[in-house]
């Protein structure tokens, strides 16, 4: 079953004096989402004491395609929550935008409904390495910037220089957190391609609605367990 929150604002907060709070936007394609997206998001809620932790699934401009459906990344996304979950309450999954009717979607639409809906939220935005290299070809990357307090999650084993992986994109604002936990959605898919066992790297639920929907192209990649 498809966890959808309804409302322009995905339903994230319910009345005025619940503004001054703390949101983070984590948003990606979660195709399939694992094991290093959850503990992400568990380190950020401890580590920036969240109140709310959105997790938004996209259709990536720089992607030219996606292996799952958006309603199969959709649900995926929506086990991740419920895993996120199960020690505390901040975490809620959006799909707008998924449903607004141009595609591919973009971070500045979402931030700007966030800023408009919560205009005393304070807004991280939270993006891995890869993404901070490539961050001034976001659509409207200044004002992304600006409206946000940017979190960048850093693998181990790189060159510890900041400015080589921000570039001129950010202010002395940006954040960087040593991250070290080298899992991709893209190494996940050819893997189970190939047949190989992935199931150490997904949250069990997630694991198992791939080997259920059979997705990936191979259903033995799991042991049953």
């Amino acid at each position: 079953m498809l966890l959808h929150i309804e409302s322009r604002s995905c339903g994230i907060l319910a009345t005025p004096e619940s503004f001054a709070v703390r949101l983070a936007l984590f948003g990606g394609s979660f195709d399939p989402p694992h094991n290093a997206h959850l503990a992400l998001c568990l380190y950020a809620r401890e580590l920036l004491k969240l109140d709310r932790l959105i997790i938004s699934v996209s259709r990536n401009p720089f992607k030219e395609g996606f292996d799952a459906s958006d309603s199969e990344r959709c649900h995926m996304a929506g086990l991740l929550v419920q895993e996120l979950n199960r020690t505390g309450n901040e975490a809620v999954l959006c799909d707008s935008e998924l449903r607004r009717s141009q595609s591919p979607s973009y971070t500045i639409d979402m931030v700007r409904e966030l800023a408009l809906d919560y205009p005393g939220a304070e807004l991280f935005l939270l993006i891995g390495e890869d993404n901070a290299r490539g961050f001034r070809q976001w659509k409207n990357w200044q004002e992304l910037r600006d409206k946000c307090r940017v979190v960048v999650f850093r693998r181990g084993g790189l060159q510890n220089d900041n400015s080589a992986c921000a570039g001129e994109a950010f202010t002395s604002d940006i954040r960087f957190v040593h991250f070290d936990f080298s899992i991709s959605s893209t190494r996940i898919r050819r893997d189970l391609a190939a047949g190989k066992e992935c199931g150490r790297l997904l949250p069990k639920s997630i694991a198992g609605y791939i080997r259920q929907q059979g997705l990936y192209a191979s259903s033995t990649s799991f042991p049953e367990r």
